[in-house]
């Protein structure tokens, strides 16, 4: 079983308006709207992919029995601890015209103590009987930064491995807490490390250093695709993995980057190869953008994209002994 974590879960809307403006009336051309937050796109790539998950989380006023009604509907299996205050709604403006995406995300609930305590105690108990565990996105007001650290530490003495996507300090916590594998996109990696790449060597430093800070894999998420710093026996290997370009056409990027992750995660817990995962995970990422919503994406097109993801190793360097 797989477990994802959404602790700032929403209802997110997507609208297609070309030629958007600030300050002008416009009329969206399409439009969807979905259970979402980091990690319910997870899970909703992960149940279309055909893998064992059960999405947890917290989830409060009408807004949150919205998300939990929809998850039901997708038949995504989910257990959330209910809150008092309201789950929040993202909106994405998408300009078919440009490419061009706006995203507006509401400040998330507060979540009080004695919530908190009943989700930590439902996710220990979801995390006896899994696998995997996936903690994404950002923490909801009233919770503290280390929460994602504190449970990382917790659920890696049950043997499970434990994966984090998330940003700004509790992404910092969170990596020195040892999760099995982080999957920052590069902003997020710039701010995880301390500093900006300026070019391709930058990036392959800062995969170096994420390791240093206490993750197992580091795995950054490109446009393109992504660079990976992996285990090896006793060795680490830095990988490239890029989709050709022009293979796809890109109708949103919204919840790209979690349909990348629910790819390499489904990979792994199906037992590929590292080189296999990354490109799987590639494919997964470039399907979803042909779809309009987070987390959406066909299985039997992403099969068919793998053959198009181009993966590299770039170097392989011997574990020092503290690693």
């Amino acid at each position: 079983m797989i477990i994802t974590v959404t602790l700032n879960a929403a209802i997110d809307k997507t609208l297609a308006v070309p030629n958007f403006r600030l300050g002008r009336r416009h009329r969206a051309v399409e439009q969807t709207s979905m259970a979402g937050g980091k990690g319910v796109n997870v899970a909703r790539a992960l149940k279309r992919l055909g893998q064992p998950v059960i999405a947890t989380g917290v989830a409060g006023g009408p807004t949150g029995t919205r998300i939990i009604e929809q998850l039901t509907d997708e038949a995504i299996l989910n257990d959330f601890v209910r809150i008092r205050e309201e789950s929040r709604t993202s909106t994405a403006v998408v300009d078919p015209t440009t490419g061009d995406q706006t995203e507006i995300n509401e400040r998330g609930p507060a979540v009080a103590e004695g919530e908190l305590e009943l989700f930590v105690d439902k996710l220990l108990y979801l995390a006896k009987g899994a696998a995997v565990c996936v903690f994404s996105g950002s923490l909801p007001r009233g919770i503290p930064d280390g929460l994602y650290a504190q449970l990382i530490a917790e659920i890696n003495r049950l043997g499970v491995l434990t994966v984090l996507d998330s940003e700004g300090e509790a992404l910092r916590l969170g990596t020195r807490a040892e999760p099995g594998i982080v999957t920052p996109n590069e902003p997020e990696a710039e701010e995880l490390v301390g500093h900006e790449f300026a070019d391709d060597d930058d990036r392959a430093g800062a995969m170096q250093e994420m390791v240093e800070l206490g993750a197992g894999d580091a795995i950054m998420t490109l446009p393109a695709g992504c660079l990976a710093y992996t285990r090896e026996g006793q060795d680490r290997i830095l990988w490239s993995a890029t989709v050709e370009r022009g293979v796809v056409e890109a109708r949103s990027t919204v919840g790209s980057g979690d349909a990348f992750l629910a790819g390499l995660v489904a990979a792994r817990y199906s037992g590929r190869s590292e080189e296999d995962a990354l490109r799987f995970a590639v494919a997964c990422g470039a399907e979803s953008v042909q779809h309009f919503g987070a987390g959406v994406l066909d299985a039997r097109e992403v099969e068919r994209l793998v053959a198009d993801v181009k993966v590299e190793r770039l170097s392989e360097a011997a574990l020092s002994a503290g690693s």
